[in-house]
């Protein structure tokens, strides 16, 4: 009788299992980045994990790293940014080493073609991956996002009208990119939206930069007690004022939802 029972109810549960699996399944894949490559017009192969969890008519943000980094900076960061509504992508910048286990493949292709690795030559590549993602990822608002020397960098671009952001993201700034390069110079066209944060005690790198900008839409964040971290290392979950970092960061990007 339970067997009759059993065998009764064994179509019920296959379709329960199936159900169950294959939500998780789809959970899985809008979690999961999906590396990339593309060419910089120089001829340099960047390297980027690629997180479309979303339709392409989402807004889109373009995750740049810090010195000495990669991709793997933003491996915890991304998949928070899908959940808050956004498509994302993280590249491999040619100034830079590795980070969360993930090795710096653009720095690997520029240094075979005998390329510079500067923090400015790192430029070519910032401004390949927005034209990319805008041109085959982002149909509607795209962002981008800089950490350390790149923060300046998405900075002087959208300064200098090489990129045009609909938002600018922007981790502990500063004046790293040499005389010519001034960004406190450069940010004096800048009006769109802007949000810059540091640890407390880089405050004095950036707040002239800061103070450059004319757009009626900036804002910045300082923790009131807590020091953070440089870059957007700050975020991680490790740290121990990375709470009240996100929390101002989710308040900046609700506007573009």
């Amino acid at each position: 009788m339970q067997f009759r029972n059993f065998f009764k109810l064994f179509p019920a549960l296959i379709f329960i299992f199936l159900f169950i699996y294959g939500t998780r399944t789809l959970y899985a894949e809008d979690t999961m980045e999906n590396t990339i490559q593309f060419q910089a017009d120089d001829g340099v192969t960047i390297t980027a994990d690629l997180y479309m969890s979303h339709d392409k008519d989402a807004p889109f943000i373009v995750l740049f790293h810090q010195a000495g980094s990669s991709r793997g900076e933003y491996n915890e960061i991304a998949p928070r940014l899908n959940k808050l509504g956004f498509n994302a992508m993280a590249i491999d910048q040619r100034s830079g080493s590795s980070s969360n286990g993930k090795s710096n493949e653009t720095n690997s292709s520029a240094r075979n073609l005998g390329k510079n690795t500067k923090y400015m030559d790192a430029a070519e590549d910032l401004t390949a991956a927005f034209n990319y993602a805008k041109n085959n990822y982002a149909e509607s608002k795209i962002l981008v996002w800089g950490s350390s020397y790149s923060a300046s960098l998405v900075l002087l671009l959208s300064g200098r009208n090489q990129i045009n952001p609909d938002g600018i993201l922007s981790f502990s700034p500063g004046e790293y990119l040499g005389f010519r390069n001034k960004v406190a110079s450069a940010v004096k066209s800048i009006n769109v939206p802007v949000f810059i944060t540091s640890a407390k005690n880089e405050k004095n790198s950036w707040w002239k930069i800061f103070g450059s900008i004319p757009s009626k839409n900036k804002t910045y964040f300082i923790p009131e007690s807590k020091n953070g971290r440089h870059g957007s290392s700050t975020l991680f979950s490790t740290e121990e004022a990375s709470g009240d970092y996100w929390a101002a960061v989710e308040k900046f990007l609700k506007q573009f939802n």
